[in-house]
């Protein structure tokens, strides 16, 4: 074991150093990362990097997992700013790398494939740690790649649709019309919530974020953009198909190019809110917006329903970050630890109950508690018995329930070495269509081109 004098400090990001990115495609160095040993006994300073301005819910962990390692006379040396890429592939080439790093889950097989960071079964072994038991399957999927898991997976927001009842009711919707098995009724219902002058909406019947929720949109559709394989496939004819939708519901509302304008002028996160002006019938949304609209829940009218697949069954999408260990780090058993103990069962309970206590002293907060979503669902549960609360709000509640029980119905969008860039092709191909800019399957096809083109480049080492 390492001993506590055996302190190291790991360099800021510097600019773009092209032998760094270089070394990074080639697998960090030659170190085989699947010769990862972990032990339950560790010492020493452990360095963490990437847990970014914590919050209640963070702070709480940190502090409880602080405690943990202290017990084993190991430091905790922590980087609070945020993880970026270029970052990463620099400190990976250097060998100067934290033992702990937080990162997005759609950045794990991408260091995976590469060798940057290390499969973890040993870790969760050295612990008794059964992933499958701990955290729900599309959680795990997520961070899964090669047939191994290479992260410790934290939090899972599940995306509903949150419904505006004082504008459905106005325009006489029901909440069973915003169905996207039923698509002409789910099309009829988006018109008669939409206000337009000329083409401009004044008032959106619904929100698909069809840019950033087209993967969620492609499940509905059967599609998805991630073979088990971990291979792009963006131009499957089920994707094609839930874009040709999208531009349904966009031409609905005055096509996407207006919508977007409109929506850009909202006030997500204050009085301009889309609920409390009335400023749209309903909108995808994560489970995390309802608890910023909790200053007006007096003011607002809202519920949630699931997103549906075609066949009229609930589903919905994994996502969120993990924590990985970076092949060349001095200190990984510790790191392992301290991701574990940040993720354990204790650490949540410490999370709910500081949650309360902010509930309980916020008056902006009006006594609503939406819960926290952990990607336990073990954790789930207990802690929505002991601390959820919608404080007699019953929109609130519906929505809170809503979320509760579509989280187990979640799929992963799957994980690739190509992750970050088969996004990022999504996103421009469906702007592109969406725009009018090319044909949904020409567009489709070109992101599968240089999806896959990304792919074998990481794949096949970049070198």
């Amino acid at each position: 074991m390492r001993s506590k004098s055996s302190v190291r400090r790991f360099p800021a990001a510097t600019a773009a150093v092209a032998g760094a990115l270089a070394l990074s495609a080639c697998g960090g160095g030659g170190s085989d990362p699947g010769a990862a040993e972990f032990s339950a006994e560790y010492s020493g300073t452990m360095a963490a990097w990437g847990f970014e301005n914590a919050d209640d819910v963070g702070q709480s962990r940190l502090d409880l997992a602080e405690g943990v390692l202290g017990e084993s006379d190991t430091t905790v040396e922590l980087d609070p700013t945020s993880f970026d890429a270029q970052k990463f592939t620099t400190l990976a080439a250097s060998g100067q790398v934290p033992d702990v790093v937080q990162m997005d889950r759609n950045f794990v097989a991408t260091y995976a494939a590469q060798g940057l960071i290390m499969p973890l079964e040993a870790c969760f072994e050295a612990h008794d740690v059964d992933p499958g038991e701990r955290w729900y399957e599309q959680v795990v999927d997520d961070v899964s790649w090669n047939d191994q898991i290479w992260a410790v997976p934290q939090f899972y927001q599940p995306p509903a649709i949150l419904l505006n009842e004082r504008v459905m009711a106005e325009a006489g919707v029901s909440d069973t019309e915003l169905n996207p098995a039923e698509q002409e009724a789910m099309l009829s219902a988006v018109e008669r919530m939409t206000v337009l002058e000329g083409s401009t909406p004044t008032r959106l019947g619904f929100d698909p974020q069809g840019v950033s929720k087209a993967a969620l949109w492609m499940m509905s559709f059967g599609g998805g953009i991630i073979d088990e394989e971990g291979l792009p496939t963006l131009d499957r004819a089920e994707n094609v198909e839930a874009v040709e939708f999208l531009q349904q519901v966009y031409d609905a509302q005055g096509g996407y190019a207006n919508v977007k304008s409109f929506l850009d002028s909202f006030d997500v996160f204050g009085d301009g809110n889309a609920y409390s002006n009335d400023l749209v019938g309903a909108a995808i949304w994560d489970q995390w917006y309802p608890n910023v609209l909790t200053p007006y829940a007096g003011e607002i009218e809202i519920s949630a329903v699931p997103m549906m697949t075609q066949d009229g069954e609930p589903i919905t999408a994994a996502s969120g970050s993990s924590f990985v260990i970076p092949t060349n780090a001095q200190n990984p058993s510790a790191g392992c630890a301290w991701a574990l103990e940040l993720t354990s069962p204790e650490a949540w309970q410490a999370a709910g109950e500081a949650r309360a206590e902010t509930t309980a002293n916020d008056p902006d907060r009006q006594g609503i508690n939406t819960g926290l979503f952990t990607g336990s669902p073990e954790v789930d549960t207990d802690l929505r018995d002991q601390f959820t609360d919608a404080a007699g709000f019953a929109g609130f509640d519906e929505a809170i329930s809503t979320y509760y029980e579509v989280a187990a119905e979640g799929q992963s969008f799957g994980a690739s070495p190509a992750g970050q860039q088969i996004q990022s092709e999504l996103q421009n191909a469906v702007t592109s269509a969406l725009l009018g800019e090319a044909d949904p399957a020409d567009a489709l096809a070109q992101a599968q081109e240089a999806a896959m083109r990304a792919h074998d480049q990481v794949v096949g080492g970049g070198s």
